[in-house]
């Protein structure tokens, strides 16, 4: 984590996530990566990608809901928890939680605080949102099946999402900070990224404060033992293998974007660095160098920090290693920084068990309280806000 030259300014206690010292190079990068999120005179896009997959009714697998029935419905959910905020009574009340809140109410606060206007677009769920959408495919599509069946989608939906994301990155006409929630994601991101070759078994945890490493690695070998694609298969035989309809739309979107220039925040950790993998595993070189230097990736202090069960102690936190196994795999250099919010001592303890490890980040959480911070707002006012929509959250 500690830079062997000058690092630039970064926001009260944001970090940069690089388990070795920073190239000589790396302030200059930094700095100029961070210029269009530190420029309040233009508006970022913010697009949160909701979308379903039968991996989150595993029992057992996630903790974004305490049932798998709940867990079919958090994603809707969360965006109207995004988009009409605390005093709004929803249609789809947030799912209960083992422990912790919503992670979209940190995101609500932060795109309040910016400005933002959020656009939602909704894939494979399986109820209709009840808000103003972008519709990317058929509702009769549903959710994608158990990644551990091997046949999780259809090539032709696929290629149609993999199409419709890299329209939108083609038409990016401003920065895009870009979110997700896709409960049983995490597992569907670790079978890409082994499907791709990397090693991340024991690097990729999830919303839990004791993520279920077993039981995801056992449905990764599964499913891609059923699927049986050979050494190195395209990104769109391992999607519909073992992926979830965001994972195609997310990395479509980045490889357009290519096209448009426009830099990109991506909001989250495992999920985004496997939409990260898929769109570099589907460039070349020269390809994969502009995507790198085009992206920043977002998260939170909570997941950035997390030390995964079989981890040594004092070794780097499980998502710099994931990083760091990605980078190695594609030949580039990624800049990831964390979001300096805590909620020590909380007067919630809805609030207060991020600190203890549940929850840790999603909506793009970590991305948004980022960059409410590169344009002025402080950790301190970020929590204050966070507890006054916790208390109007539960007044409802």
């Amino acid at each position: 984590m500690a830079a062997s030259v000058p690092s630039p300014p970064l926001p009260v206690g944001c970090q940069w996530l690089s388990p070795l010292p920073l190239p000589a190079s790396w302030p200059q990068r930094i700095e100029s990566a961070l210029a269009p999120w530190r420029d309040s005179s233009q508006q970022p896009d913010l697009l949160l990608l909701l979308a379903a997959t039968a991996t989150a009714e595993v029992e057992g697998i996630s903790a974004a809901g305490s049932s798998a029935a709940s867990r079919r419905y958090t994603a809707l959910a969360d965006a109207e928890l995004l988009l009409y905020g605390p005093d709004h009574r929803p249609q789809w009340p947030l799912p209960p939680l083992p422990a912790g809140v919503s992670p979209a109410l940190i995101s609500w606060v932060a795109s309040q605080r910016l400005g933002l206007q959020p656009l939602v677009a909704a894939l494979g769920l399986a109820e209709p949102p009840p808000f103003v959408h972008l519709r990317l495919e058929p509702l009769s599509e549903g959710p994608a099946a158990c990644l551990s069946s091997g046949q999780a989608m259809t090539s032709t939906r696929v290629q149609r999402l993999w199409s419709r994301g890299m329209q939108i990155g083609r038409g990016l006409r401003r920065p895009l900070l870009l979110a997700e929630c896709v409960p049983g994601g995490t597992t569907t991101a670790q079978a890409v990224l082994q499907g791709l070759g990397l090693s991340v078994a024991g690097l990729v945890g999830g919303s839990a404060l004791h993520p279920p490493m077993v039981l995801k690695q056992r449905l990764v070998a599964e499913g891609l033992r059923r699927a049986d694609l050979g050494a190195a298969p395209t990104p769109g035989l391992l999607l519909a293998a073992v992926g979830d309809p965001f994972q195609a739309v997310a990395a479509g979107l980045l490889v357009g974007a290519l096209e448009s220039g426009q830099p990109l925040l991506l909001g989250g950790g495992s999920q985004m660095v496997a939409v990260l993998a898929l769109a570099l595993a589907a460039l070349p070189p020269s390809g994969r160098a502009a995507l790198a230097a085009q992206v920043v990736l977002g998260t939170t202090a909570w997941l950035g920090s997390e030390q995964l069960e079989g981890l040594q102690p004092g070794s780097p936190p499980a998502l710099s290693r994931l990083l760091t196994c990605l980078e190695g795999a594609m030949g580039v250099e990624l800049l990831a920084l964390t979001s300096g919010l805590r909620f020590v001592a909380s007067r919630h303890q809805a609030l207060e068990d991020y600190e203890h490890g549940h929850v840790k980040e999603g909506v793009g959480a970590g991305a948004l309280a980022l960059l409410a911070q590169l344009r002025g707002v402080s950790p301190a006012e970020l929590q204050e806000s966070c507890e006054e929509g916790l208390d109007r959250l539960q007044r409802q």
